[in-house]
């Protein structure tokens, strides 16, 4: 057979199907073809039944027919041929095709036409044909790799879109959260445990730990939360999560766990990693209501081929694969076109968000890897994670520290926060816990307070993104009249993670956050020794 890139030399075997009743005619054409270089392997049928059963069966390179055959005709053939296998070059070789029905033959899809008394033009005709082929398929190639990136183009400018929605809506939704869950601390420190209310309080803690999720997934699955990336390995992480996939699907799903027994290590960050098994998990479990058969594979492969879904360009290679695989009720195809769209949901009963496969999509490619999905109605779906392979060594992790100390402390604290109801929060908690706080509602407010009473001021707690004048902007003007000042900053913005961070005087806090570690955050500040109260260069203030 010859394959597409040899079609236009024919370096290869010709496949011939001809449709011919005279076996002589036959045979003088393929010798005919022999004779002037190209090698064929040639099918003779001389009816319409066993030209379609050729057609279906075998895939042929190129089409002969005479015209005019008993019980059968060249039209019809040329019909069946061009429904069956549209591609494939079809030229009329006949001693009965006059000039009218040549040019309705070209009309009709007929590649060529040629004279059984001049067949001096079927060698150079097939070499045209079979080039003309070749150009077409690769041209289809093309359109195909341009419709592609036009997809992943919408599909990126869809999550860049978002993921400046999600930025803002995160900033505003995490100053709520923080307000929320703050003063929900608050009641529960100062109720009994027996108390009838107290429950309501703690579901309103876990869904203010939900909203905080689906925040994180929604900056995740449009790349803008920051990750942490490190090499890890993947079995061990999936033997540690065993348990929580069990309690995720309960009692009615056998659940099986095939590990490969290679030490399959790849580069990601480990909570998003699980993040992505979990999504996977329940995006199984709730495709089998009535039950049935989840299991979790991990392999190292040599990938040899693009998967279905990426963002980055893709080098092939080894990668580990993590397979996710259900016996559930499966989707159709339109809607497995949809799956990692965000806010997609095939689900009716107002329980799925749409962000689950968004999100594995999100952390999966940033990862560098890609994603097979394959699935059929009534037999199930499977998940196929690729995730480059990593032979780097796996650095420990550093041991937990705890904070055992007392919260309270006396030191006088300059509290910097625009949004009043987070700023009421956080003033009356550190109060509480013993402090003197001097409070302002921006960094221009801050400044002029700040001048007057630098001397007394002990540590700067301050939002990062203010109007007239940032959290940073500020800090760095207060360190030239105070160098010694120590610097907590919080923030709603996943962006400003970071900052600070080469500072050993100062810290960051990530919006929502409760009371309590807002405490240990500002005792682990302010107990620091001398020595390790060094001022930050000035542009070390920026996010890194």
């Amino acid at each position: 057979m010859v394959e597409p890139h040899d079609r236009g030399s024919v370096t290869t075997s010709l496949r011939l199907l001809q449709l011919e009743a005279n076996q002589d005619d036959a045979d003088h054409i393929v010798s005919t073809i022999t004779d002037g270089g190209i090698a064929c392997q040639a099918l003779r049928v001389d009816q319409g039944e066993a030209f379609i059963k050729a057609l279906k069966r075998k895939r042929f390179d190129v089409i002969l027919a005479d015209y005019s055959l008993p019980g059968f005709d060249g039209f019809t053939a040329l019909s069946l041929a061009r429904q069956i296998c549209p591609d494939i070059p079809f030229i009329f070789v006949s001693t009965t095709l006059g000039k009218d029905l040549a040019l309705d033959a070209v009309r009709r899809g007929a590649t060529d036409y040629i004279l059984k008394q001049r067949l001096g033009r079927l060698v150079p005709s097939i070499h045209r044909a079979l080039r003309e082929l070749e150009d077409r398929l690769e041209r289809k190639r093309v359109e195909q790799a341009l419709r592609q990136s036009e997809k992943l183009l919408r599909q990126a400018q869809k999550l860049e879109a978002i993921g400046r929605l999600a930025g803002g809506l995160a900033h505003d939704f995490n100053n709520l959260l923080t307000v929320i869950m703050g003063h929900g601390q608050g009641l529960l420190a100062e109720i009994p445990p027996d108390d009838p209310i107290r429950s309501r309080i703690e579901e309103m803690q876990q869904a203010g730990d939900r909203a905080a999720t689906l925040i994180r997934q929604l900056l995740t699955f449009s790349r803008q939360q920051p990750s942490k990336p490190k090499v890890l390995a993947l079995n061990p992480l999936i033997t540690n999560f065993e348990t929580m996939i069990r309690r995720l699907i309960g009692q009615d799903l056998d659940l099986s766990i095939v590990l490969s027994p290679q030490d399959l290590r790849i580069k990601a960050d480990p909570a998003q990693i699980e993040q992505v098994l979990m999504n996977l998990v329940v995006n199984a479990r709730d495709a089998m209501p009535k039950g049935g058969q989840l299991v979790i594979h991990t392999s190292l492969i040599e990938l040899t081929h693009t998967p279905m879904y990426y963002a980055r360009p893709f080098t092939l290679g080894p990668f580990v694969k993590l397979c996710v695989a259900d016996t559930g009720r499966g989707m159709a195809p339109e809607v497995l076109s949809h799956i990692f769209e965000p806010f997609f949901t095939s689900r009716h009963d107002g329980k799925g968000t749409g962000l689950g496969l968004s999100t594995v999509y999100g952390i999966v490619t940033q990862s560098g890897g890609g994603i097979n999905v394959s699935s059929q109605v009534g037999k199930g779906s499977a998940f196929d994670v690729y995730f480059p392979s990593i032979q780097s060594h796996i650095v420990p992790a550093p041991p937990n520290e705890t904070f055992n100390c007392s919260l309270r402390g006396h030191e006088t604290i300059l509290l910097v926060e625009d949004d009043h109801s987070v700023r009421e929060l956080v003033r009356d908690g550190l109060r509480t816990l013993g402090y003197r706080v001097i409070e302002s509602r921006n960094g221009l407010e801050a400044c002029l307070i700040a001048s007057q009473q630098i001397g007394n001021i002990h540590l700067l707690v301050t939002d990062v993104v203010m109007p007239g004048m940032s959290g940073t902007e500020l800090a760095q003007h207060l360190r030239i009249l105070k160098p010694d000042l120590k610097l907590l900053f919080m923030s709603g913005y996943a962006d400003d993670i970071g900052i600070g961070s080469s500072d050993p005087a100062s810290d960051y806090l990530q919006k929502p956050f409760t009371p309590e570690l807002l405490g240990q955050r500002i005792r682990q500040l302010l107990e620091q020794t001398s020595n390790s109260q060094t001022q930050a260069p000035v542009h070390e203030l920026a996010p890194q």
